[in-house]
């Protein structure tokens, strides 16, 4: 008998607990929405704070990264050894095209000059690096280059950051049609 009154006290005590709880959260869930406090505005709502400094076009950091990163894919993707050698007619198309609010980027354009095979040959006809083998494509021309220089756009944000797009050699069809996607 004494062990029956036990259950029936912890059952009660349960009950009563819950409801405690239910009522507690009732009371909360009905109080009035407070503002953010005073840290919640100074550290956690504060948004982006650009300052607007963006390099220009010609600046040799960025071109280079276009040419290092341009080597770098080609070969290491489309198993190629085309390479820019350098630039001609730098210039800016735009500047923050689409506001103040917006992050600030730069776009520019320029004439790139490619060098390099495109592919390897490879003997009666065997798949070799993405192609039947065949005559390789020798560059020497000229591509348009359309890139934008980023604020913020860097390693976690700490620096500013460059993306590119060479015309006629997206191959990944990152900035398709044609390049514009690269383009204001």
């Amino acid at each position: 008998m004494r062990a029956d009154r036990t259950g029936t006290c912890r059952g009660l005590l349960t009950r009563a607990m819950t409801a405690m709880a239910a009522a507690s959260m009732l009371v909360a869930s009905l109080s009035a929405g407070q503002a953010a406090s005073f840290l919640e505005k100074n550290f956690w709502l504060s948004g982006p704070n650009y300052s607007g400094v963006v390099p220009a076009c010609d600046l040799p950091g960025a071109l280079s990264r276009i040419q290092s990163h341009f080597a770098t894919t080609e070969s290491r993707f489309w198993n190629s050894s085309l390479k820019i050698d350098g630039f001609d007619r730098v210039r800016e198309i735009a500047f923050r095209p689409w506001g103040e609010e917006y992050q600030p980027r730069r776009y520019c354009v320029a004439d790139a000059f490619v060098s390099g095979t495109d592919g390897q040959i490879g003997s009666s006809g065997m798949y070799v690096g993405g192609k039947v083998g065949g005559p390789l494509a020798v560059h020497g021309a000229r591509h348009k280059v359309f890139y934008s220089i980023i604020e913020d756009g860097g390693f976690l944000g700490i620096s500013w950051g460059v993306e590119w797009c060479v015309e006629g050699l997206d191959r990944s069809w990152t900035y398709q049609p044609n390049c514009r996607m690269a383009r204001p």
